[in-house]
Formats: structure tokens, sequence, C-alpha cells
């Protein structure tokens, strides 16, 4: 897999008979046979290496299938029955602030945090909000379903690579439900590296994927041996070097030397193995979702530059009671107890944390005990990345339909996102014309988080 003898060694297979194919575990990345020097080589442009020095971080929780507004950061207990739900708000730490009663770990955390509860859009198309939310242009419907753009996941991953040299540099958990994570014309190598579930489906095409267990050295094949065939590969190399003019071998060589330093030195295939975290922090996070927010943290701290959790389905068309009380308390923990966790690090200022889906849910509960698609109206949650916090931007009116005030956008939402990590919405990339295309068409932070 990792090109780490020369071509000397046959090829196909190693003169130990260890085929390149089984080096590594992580040899099955997809239709598109990535390597993983490929995911670190297309983190070498120019653009990249000057922009890289940032060390801000992106980690995304997307509540696919779209929250509901009024059973989490827009409560309105004071509307007739059947818009305010069955579910009571609870006090928060952010004075005047009050959120839904299944979310005490968010409560308790809220100082730290910005909720933008007059986020509004006019699409409720499931595919087609979350295109547009992730990559911050309109593109598939529910009929197409084929990626336009590049996800900010992506484009991070193209102009920015990872925070730390030798890491990966976009993360995706559970790539599945409605959301693209990909790349686009922007090229596989930009594709997130997937971990966990991902039964649902799969938007962004085929995808490398793994997860501590794909970083391992295969069986029979030790540390040591590995190095010995490096130091090999580096001295037939330095025969090539004397007579590569433009110094190709040295990049690619600092390319594998990236990719070896995955699998040898373990600081990202050790990030995926949440076990050696304190037993007492594991149960905070609790499992599942808790526990892919606690890898999320530690996929950060190796140098990991964007990292998308989806959780969910949230898309509660009927018995959206019952729904809420089982997925909530597991959603609460895994932004709450992360938030705080962050915080206790010193990591949030640089870290930014934002909680979102494609859109928010109808005030109104219909007839099956459910809310509907409902694009006018979201709340949205941002905690770190730089911002000042300890506010609710925007309001709603009564029923929690319309913004009434300050009303934020799709362009604004990425944005958002795109400035924590130090871009901004007319930074350009090359679209499939070979054109300089700015980032965002539009959009502005809004000055409240400035």
């Amino acid at each position: 897999m990792l090109n780490l003898i020369s071509q000397f060694a046959g090829k196909n297979q190693f003169c130990d008979g260890v085929s390149r194919r089984r080096m590594l575990q992580i040899g099955a990345l997809g239709t598109f046979s990535l390597t993983l020097p490929g995911l670190l080589r297309a983190e070498q442009s120019e653009t990249m290496q000057s922009a890289s020095r940032s060390k801000k971080s992106v980690i995304l929780v997307w509540m696919h299938g779209g929250p509901s507004q009024l059973d989490t950061f827009d409560m309105k207990p004071g509307a007739p029955a059947e818009y305010r739900g069955s579910f009571s708000p609870i006090a928060s730490s952010l004075p005047g602030l009050e959120i839904c009663e299944l979310l005490p770990e968010h409560a308790k955390v809220m100082d730290k945090c910005t909720v933008i509860r007059s986020f509004s859009h006019d699409n409720g198309d499931h595919w087609a909000a979350a295109h547009w939310m992730l990559t911050g242009r309109l593109g598939p419907n529910g009929n197409t379903k084929t990626p336009h753009y590049p996800s900010m996941g992506a484009v991070a991953s193209h102009l920015l690579g990872p925070t730390q040299a030798g890491s990966l540099a976009n993360v995706n958990m559970n790539d599945g439900g409605f959301g693209y994570h990909g790349g686009a014309w922007l090229g596989v190598n930009t594709n997130p590296f997937r971990y966990g579930d991902i039964s649902y489906g799969n938007e962004a095409g085929q995808l490398p994927s793994g997860d501590h267990r794909s970083l391992s050295l295969v069986e029979g094949l030790s540390e040591s041996r590995v190095i010995n065939r490096s130091s090999l590969r580096t001295q037939l190399d330095r025969l090539k070097n004397k007579i590569d003019k433009n110094r190709l071998f040295d990049q690619m060589d600092a390319v594998d030397h990236q990719a070896m330093d995955l699998v040898l030195s373990g600081r990202v295939r050790r990030a995926f193995d949440v076990s050696e975290e304190d037993p007492s922090l594991r149960e905070r996070y609790g499992v599942g979702w808790g526990e892919q927010a606690l890898l999320a943290r530690r996929l950060i701290q190796a140098g990991v530059r964007y990292v998308s959790l989806n959780t969910g389905y949230f898309d509660d068309h009927a018995n959206i009671e019952s729904a809420l009380k089982d997925k909530l308390p597991r959603h609460d923990k895994c932004v709450g107890v992360l938030i705080q966790d962050l915080h206790d690090r010193g990591m949030l200022d640089d870290t930014l944390v934002v909680v979102a889906g494609e859109f928010g849910h109808t005030p109104r509960i219909n007839g099956n005990a459910g809310r509907d698609h409902w694009p006018q109206a979201q709340s949205i949650l941002l905690a770190g990345g730089g911002y000042r916090h300890g506010q609710v931007i925007g309001s709603t009116d009564d029923k929690a339909e319309y913004p009434v005030s300050r009303k934020v956008g799709v362009e604004d939402f990425c944005a958002i996102v795109y400035h924590a990590m130090g871009l901004k919405s007319d930074d350009t990339i090359m679209d499939l014309s070979g054109r300089p295309t700015h980032l965002l068409p539009g959009g502005q932070v809004p000055a409240e988080l400035l």
C-alpha cells in the first residue's frame, strides 16, 4: 500500500512475499483505490503549504433530517399545545436562555455558546438543503442526488490540509442520511476518511473508510522490517534524486514519510483508540454518538483539521415525543460534554463546534404527532472557534415559524465555518473549467460573533 520499498522488490510483492496490498489493512479504500499517501499527497499544494500554519479546526455535528427548533433551543412555552410540544424548558448557564429539558449537558455550557435562532432559508428538500448547507451552493435535489460542489470539509482539506504534518485533514463519522461531505470535482483525495455507521447511505460516493485497526501493521510485518525496507528505499532514491532535476522524488518522499508516520508513530492511529481515555470521561460521553464525539476531540488533538459527525435521524414526521426522548439525551452527551471537554483542555478557542441540520421542523404538530419539514426557521448552536459567545442571535415569532430579527442565511452559516479556519468567502478554488471560483457566492459572519 505505502511505497516503502524500491521498485527492485517487484511490482506486486515485497521480497519476503508480503504483498503491497496487504501491507496495510487500509488498502480497501473504495472503488477509487485511494492510497494513504494519496490522501496526504493531495495536501502538498502551494496554497495549502502557505495556509496550513493555521491551527484552527472544526467539529461539525450534523443532525441530519433536521432538528426541531421548538424542541431544542427556541422553545415557546406560552404557545398552544399543538405548537409548544411535550417538553418543558430548563434554565441554562447563560442567564435568560432556557432550553429543552432533554439537554441538561447543553444547559451547563450555554455560557460558552451562541444560539442563532433566526437561521432561515427556503428549501424543504432534504438533499438540496443539505448540499446547500454543507457546500454553500445549491446543487442536487431528491431526484438527482448528484453532488455539484465540494463540501466545506473537502475545501479545507484542499486549501489547508491538517493542522499537524503527517495527519489526516478531513474525517467523517457516520456518513449517511442527508448531507454531502465529499470533494466532488476537487477530487477523491479531498474526500473525508470515513469512520462509524455508514449503513444508511453515502452521499459522497465511495469514500475511504477505516479506523485505528486500519492504520495498524498487518500480522507478520514488524516495525523494524518496515524501517529496514524504508532504509533500502531511501538508499535507492538517493541515486534517483541525483538525476531528478525537479525534485519530484523529494516531494514523494515527504508524502511517504508522512504516511509512514501515521503507521509507525501511531499518533493518528492511537487517536482512533478511545480506550486510552480515562474511564470516567468515557462514561460522561457515553456510548454511540458520545464516544464518537470523544473520538472527534482526539482526532483534532492529533492534527485533523475538519471532523464531521452525523447524529440523527431527526426527521420525525410521526411520534416525535418518543423519538426525541430516545435521541436527544444521547445527542446531549455528544455535544454538551464535548464542549466542556474542549474547554477544560484549552482547545475550545481553536476549535469551532457547530451543530446544525438541513432545516428546522414545522411549529405545528401534525396529525401523526410529528413535525414536518420547515426551512423557514432553525436554531443553530456554535461554540469556540475564536468567536464571541454567551449570546443569542436573532429571534422568531411567538410560534417559532419565521425570524423576526437578524435573519441569518445559508451562505452566512458557511462563512462562519470557513472564517473559523482562517478562510474567507472570496478565497478561490479552481472549478471544473479551470476558472477560479469563490468559496461562497456571498455571505458574512454575523458581526455579533466578532
